[in-house]
């Protein structure tokens, strides 16, 4: 590890009080754009750039379009698919970004890496973390309910991969730089056990619930950055929504595959899932939008997946066993 990436300013203020005189470049997609263009007056847009694809090829022909029109700054207003676009943009045309979330639906907002899809699989390419994220709790809490707290299963998403941690220590598999470290575990918990007693709060687009929210969020993905990976948040839970969205083609939120896969891995594991479910029903994550013969093919190819895709060691490459 040669950094430790930081957090966004973040100022918690309405979207109607951006008043951004530097020429724009808006990276969005059209549901977000739709919904919050009216509270959005005061950009200075010279060029919008629509994000449907999460490949940097893609990424690379869009941005190539623009470099003529000399925009000062990028604004990403949208989900995480829009949210890591912009953060590789910003990075490729050296300009300041700011993100302006209009759910809490995922973690990308505030890490220093984009998610891109390559050979039937999820990776991580470092870009950066933008300069200032502005919280609009009232743009959020009129989010559509299934993607409004969706991010939840981002800290969640702690119980299975940090158990998938401490599996791979007992077994020597966690590799250099991956060593387990039992305080940052204790810590793991602690977030996890803060963001299931905010979830029904959250849920129902109460602002100091969703604030808990991306409190737990920030806090999952400072720890990560402290000590250069995302062993403590990320396992086996994200190994099977990565298959499973192979399996069944893109189209469904991140959340609605990971949540799901977070009660499942964690059945393997031997984790009680009751307060896990009542937490994901809370914040209205769909749990059976992956049909059951999906699920059943996924889960049997996913320990040659795990091997295949180098992911590190975890509950899902044991299950043929």
């Amino acid at each position: 590890m040669k950094q430790i990436w930081n957090l966004p300013k973040v100022d918690l203020i309405p979207f109607s009080e951006i008043d951004e005189k530097r020429p724009v470049l808006l990276v969005t997609s059209a549901p977000a754009w739709n919904a919050v263009k009216n509270n959005l007056r005061g950009l200075n847009i010279i060029e919008t750039i629509e994000i449907t694809e999460a490949t940097t090829g893609y990424w690379d022909n869009l941005q190539s379009k623009i470099v003529n029109l000399n925009p000062e700054i990028v604004y990403a207003v949208g989900g995480g698919l829009v949210a890591d676009a912009a953060k590789y943009i910003s990075v490729k045309l050296n300009l300041p970004l700011v993100v302006l979330p209009t759910a809490l639906s995922v973690d990308a907002y505030i890490t220093a890496a984009s998610g891109i899809r390559r050979d039937g699989c999820v990776y991580y390419i470092e870009t950066k973390v933008p300069e200032n994220l502005i919280l609009d709790l009232d743009t959020i809490a009129k989010a559509p309910a299934s993607i409004q707290a969706a991010g939840i299963t981002d800290v969640m998403s702690i119980a299975t991969g940090a158990w998938d941690w401490k599996f791979a220590h007992e077994r020597g598999k966690n590799p250099a730089g991956m060593e387990f470290i039992p305080w940052v575990y204790d810590n793991a918990q602690s977030i996890l056990s803060g963001v299931l007693d905010c979830a029904e709060a959250a849920g129902r687009g109460d602002r100091d619930g969703l604030k808990t929210l991306f409190d737990c969020l920030c806090m999952e993905v400072q720890l990560c950055n402290q000590i250069g990976h995302s062993r403590p948040e990320e396992g086996s839970e994200h190994y099977f929504a990565y298959a499973v969205e192979n399996e069944m083609g893109h189209g469904l939120p991140h959340g609605d595959l990971v949540g799901p896969a977070i009660l499942l891995i964690a059945r393997f594991q031997g984790l009680d899932t009751l307060r896990l479910e009542k937490s994901l029903k809370a914040c209205n994550v769909p749990i059976n939008n992956i049909p059951q013969d999906t699920v059943d093919r996924t889960l049997q190819i996913l320990p040659a997946y795990s091997e295949q895709h180098n992911l590190p060691f975890g509950i899902a490459h044991t299950l043929s066993t």
